[in-house]
């Protein structure tokens, strides 16, 4: 068979560039190594672990909060295994869902491992050994990402899990040692934590969320521990040890050295983030060049040094999210189909989808701190809105930084209930050019969670009503 495009990987940047592509006219076909498409993120990623939160915070509103709110069930009780099924049939409804969706777009689906053998060819290899050789115009590589390790820590995916292990437990464990305070460490240690778990956080820095802005962080932390996760950070974990019982003890100490800690454990979960999957794609037979982190080189249209050969999402630089694939998936369809795509990183919202959410977009203090760059800041928190303060969720607050001289909205940072769609807002005000004051003059509806937005805005003024 002979194609205009072959998509290797169909994870939110794959599927989506193959989908645009063919909707462009191209004759387009995608390599899947798993049986399902959806690649990470629908399979053992993003939509599982949101399945599980969503699950986990109803049970512990029912557990904690409900009789607040006049709303008397008695003591719930947990029934994991049908938690586990309600989690499947979400993912399981998402990847049908993508199979169609390629199918309707008349996108020709390959299973089993591609690689690229030459110029213009990609290899099939199936779980059965057998291959299959496809010719094509251009390749795009979308294969994502997979778990960093921890040198000299085995990840056996029952005492010491990753991600994907830490969404398969079978029950809860008593005691849940989460090396990494980054999104999924967090995430999924909250998960647990509502289930039942004693659930303690390692983090080799002097902060939780590393990269996002340092207020945020602060205050996100103190709501966390809270709730009852336990933090250490900086501190570095020097070894685990599994025993036969299956339990596992955690060997830490500071991060600049001292005195060594140990910690038990029914769990450990390693979440120090993720790196770029490449493996067995013959980059190195046709040369395809890569960086110093594993990342394939691509230049301003996601073209490699290599003609014909292209690279988008995990793979290449920039943050490991399903929505900047999409977007840069969708604009290397277009640039092939000859037209302009286009992403403009600077306005790609991150989520941490705990409870409260945290939401940001743009820059942080401390990145402008160290471009030079003037700026003021607004600020409102929801102890000061009207609906937070009647649903009892006014933990967090909003940021807006404003360029000291135009007033042109630079970042946004939110922590509180629903961050993640309230975050949609101020990514769509940027994505226009809006100034604060642009926010802070549009009617919000009342009441509802986006005034604190405004407020926030008028606030960069030094003229917040509500506070």
């Amino acid at each position: 068979m002979s194609y205009d495009l072959i998509v290797i990987g169909t994870g939110p940047g794959g599927y989506v560039c193959a989908i645009r592509a063919a909707q462009l006219g191209l004759k387009t076909a995608v390599v899947e190594k798993r049986a399902t498409h959806g690649g990470t993120c629908l399979n053992v990623g993003c939509i599982p672990s949101k399945a599980l939160l969503h699950a986990s915070e109803a049970f512990e509103e029912a557990n904690k909060h409900f009789s607040e709110l006049g709303i008397d069930v008695g003591t719930p009780k947990l029934d994991l295994k049908k938690m586990q099924s309600f989690k499947q049939s979400g993912v399981d409804g998402n990847t049908k869902g993508v199979e169609f969706l390629l199918k309707k777009n008349k996108v020709d689906t390959y299973h089993g491992r591609g690689r690229i053998a030459g110029a213009g060819r990609v290899e099939v290899i199936s779980d059965d050994g057998g291959n299959q050789l496809l010719e094509t115009k251009n390749i795009v590589i979308a294969t994502g990402s997979d778990v960093t390790r921890l040198p000299g820590v085995e990840i056996d995916e029952k005492t010491v899990v990753s991600s994907t292990g830490a969404l398969e437990l079978a029950e809860v464990p008593k005691r849940l040692v989460v090396i990494g305070a980054g999104v999924i460490g967090l995430e999924l240690g909250s998960v647990w934590r509502r289930l039942g778990a004693e659930v303690t956080v390692i983090e080799y820095l002097d902060r939780v969320l590393p990269g996002m802005d340092g207020e945020v962080g602060k205050q996100f932390q103190r709501i966390l521990a809270k709730q009852g996760m336990v933090f250490k950070l900086s501190t570095k974990v020097t070894g685990v040890e599994t025993g036969k019982k299956g339990r596992a003890t955690v060997t830490v100490e500071p991060a600049q050295g001292g005195e060594p800690e140990k910690l038990e454990a029914d769990v450990v979960l390693v979440a120090i983030g993720r790196v770029p999957y490449t493996e067995g794609l013959g980059l190195e037979t046709v040369g395809v060049a890569t960086d110093d982190k594993g990342r394939i080189e691509v230049d301003s249209h996601y073209a490699t040094n290599v003609t014909g050969i292209y690279a988008i999402g995990d793979v290449i630089a920039g943050p490991m999210l399903a929505h900047k694939a999409e977007d840069e998936g969708v604009a290397v369809a277009e640039i092939l189909a000859g037209q302009s795509g286009h992403v403009n990183y600077g306005v790609i919202p991150n989520v941490v989808y705990t409870f409260p959410e945290v939401a940001s977009v743009g820059k942080t203090e401390e990145e402008l701190k160290k471009d030079g760059i003037a700026y003021n800041v607004g600020k409102f928190p929801f102890t000061a809105n009207g609906r937070a303060k009647a649903n009892g969720t006014t933990d967090g607050f909003v940021k807006i930084l404003a360029d000291a001289q135009t007033d042109r909205v630079l970042g946004v940072h939110i922590v509180g209930a629903d961050a993640g769609n309230l975050i949609a807002e101020v990514a769509v005000a940027m994505e226009f050019a809006a100034s604060a004051e642009d926010i802070a003059r549009t009617c919000h509806a009342h009441p509802t969670l986006t005034e604190a937005i405004k407020e926030a805005a008028l606030a960069v003024d030094k003229r917040a009503i509500h506070v």
